[in-house]
């Protein structure tokens, strides 16, 4: 299982880790951290030299009832970040998290190799057409509403199944664009409730019937925090446990903001698959 990134293609079949890159001011967990060149540059260094694969850049906080900001707003926030850290890091593979197409188009531009879409194309109808002609490889998550309503809107009949239709038939959207290198994400926290998302992660695998690589985004998240009583600062260790399970149910890329935890869970399952009877 591979992805093309700029010409190279990953094997997925080890799964990767993807540093999260913030640079919002009210991100739940590192809003407000990252906002000066030296702060970027040494975050980066520190989550590549931890091992990630992927590096996520996002200027749009996607958090619960998080503030709305313009698409130029978002531009003016990443079009420089992204410009600094291919400077730095010429190698780096930057993913770009962002549901506007004339965002994801200018970072693709300058040199971006992915786009991480929490819509999957929803919030804007030009973004599958804008990763075709870019042909690089597209995220798609499961979200109902926006950031803004999402939490109003955790309510289904049926959850597993109408994520997997959903997803099902952002799929074939995409498939009808052209578009070979799709990654799943069933979009834990988005739209759903503590109850909802331990139930998606239960049956993770389902989501390997597509043959498609699926990325599990649960760092520090509320499910955690909720669950244990603590802050997203002190959900390390949760994200640990869960992440191990993500892995045993399938995930192929951890999107964390703790690398070398997530590393080390690969790396240990890994030394446990490999033993004998």
């Amino acid at each position: 299982m591979t992805i093309n990134c700029k010409g190279t293609l990953i094997d997925l079949k080890k799964p990767k880790v993807m540093g999260v890159l913030n640079v919002t001011p009210d991100s739940f967990y590192d809003g407000g951290r990252y906002k000066d060149e030296v702060s970027i540059l040494r975050q980066t260094e520190k989550l590549l030299g931890e091992g990630a694969a992927f590096i996520d850049l996002g200027a749009y906080s996607s958090r619960p009832n998080a503030a709305d900001i313009s698409e130029e707003e978002e531009l003016r926030r990443i079009l420089p970040v992204v410009d600094l850290l291919l400077n730095n890091f010429p190698d780096i593979y930057l993913s770009i998290d962002t549901f506007r197409s004339k965002v994801a188009r200018s970072c693709l531009e300058n040199g971006a190799a992915m786009i991480n879409d929490i819509s999957a194309g929803n919030l804007d109808s030009g973004m599958m057409a804008t990763i075709s002609e870019f042909k690089v490889p597209y995220i798609m998550m499961h979200i109902k509403g926006n950031p803004q309503n999402m939490v109003q809107k955790a309510t289904y009949d049926k959850l597993l199944e109408e994520i997997l239709h959903y997803l099902s038939e952002k799929v074939a959207l995409a498939k009808s664009f052209g578009i070979n290198d799709i990654i799943l994400d069933p979009g834990f926290g988005f739209s759903k409730n503590t109850f909802q998302n331990f139930s998606l992660l239960r049956n993770l695998h389902l989501f390997k019937t597509f043959g498609l690589p699926v990325l599990v985004g649960l760092s520090r998240k509320s499910m955690i925090c909720k669950t244990l009583g603590n802050k997203p600062s002190e959900a390390l260790n949760g994200t640990t446990v869960l992440n191990t399970y993500a892995l045993t149910k399938g995930a192929n890329i951890l999107r964390v903001h703790d690398v070398k935890e997530a590393m080390e869970c690969i790396e240990l399952l890994e030394a446990l698959n490999q033993t004998e009877d």
